[in-house]
């Protein structure tokens, strides 16, 4: 005979609020096979996996937010979950595409980039992911998140893919950017936090056909599309960092 205590103890969980839970093993799921992927040699296939990964990890904070389903639980399955997939996974499938080239050197670029990524992650869960000005303490985050980074890290990957006649790339230079990817995460770098960036209600449909167009180009033309947007990202940054250093203006007296 069941216990009434403990049939009275018993929570119901309603099944919707474990979406966020499994977009978020999703995204783990997807960094993993991309690793296998790069031992296979699929390395489109890795590359895809990781921007899916980027994607997945996008939208499980904004869904557990919109279900109010945020937990403990779930705040660290994601920290892990992205530094499987933006910490460990990128740097393994640019040692198999190219850093194996030159072992030495490419290895320590890729625990530098892991070592990296950890650290930024760990700054962020303890809670010391702060601008240093109150002002901006919405509106920018400290250092590049490491979904971005990650996807930074494999821009050589998609250059090279965008133009597959052109000849290979010098590992040192890959090594030389992949560390330094690695510092921007760790750096106290102002970067656009964009879940906070308003527009006016009126340029809502701009940004729909904006949205549109841009599917339409990472579907048709995959790897230039990335690659654009990688060189959009780091202009955001300079112009984070313009924005950070202008001078607040003082009110006349």
């Amino acid at each position: 005979m069941a216990d009434p205590k403990r049939s009275r103890l018993r929570r119901e969980l309603p099944l919707v609020q474990l979406l966020p839970n499994f977009l978020t093993v999703s995204a783990l799921c997807a960094g993993l096979t991309a690793i296998r992927f790069a031992t296979q040699g699929q390395m489109q296939g890795a590359v895809g996996l990781i921007v899916l990964a980027a994607v997945l990890d996008g939208l499980d904070g904004r869904l557990a937010r919109m279900l109010s389903s945020e937990s403990a639980l779930g705040a660290e399955l994601d920290s892990l979950a992205d530094f499987l997939s933006f910490g460990v996974a990128p740097g393994f499938i640019l040692y198999f595409w190219l850093l194996n080239h030159s072992p030495g050197l490419g290895w320590i670029a890729v625990l530098v980039y892991a070592i990296c990524a950890a650290l930024r992650l760990a700054r962020f869960n303890i809670g010391n992911n702060r601008p240093t000005s109150e002002g901006q303490e919405k509106r920018f985050f400290r250092g590049v998140p490491s979904p971005a980074g990650a996807l930074l890290a494999l821009m050589p990957m998609y250059f090279t893919f965008m133009l597959p006649e052109s000849s290979e790339l010098p590992p040192t230079m890959v090594d030389l950017w992949l560390v330094m990817v690695g510092g921007l995460m760790i750096s106290n770098l102002p970067t656009w936090s964009f879940k906070t960036t308003k527009i006016y209600a009126e340029h809502a449909r701009y940004i729909l056909v904006a949205f549109v167009a841009l599917a339409a180009a990472l579907l048709t033309y995959p790897w230039a599309t990335l690659f654009l947007l990688g060189l959009c990202y780091l202009a955001t940054l300079f112009l984070a960092w313009r924005q950070v250093r202008k001078p607040i203006a003082k009110p006349e007296e």
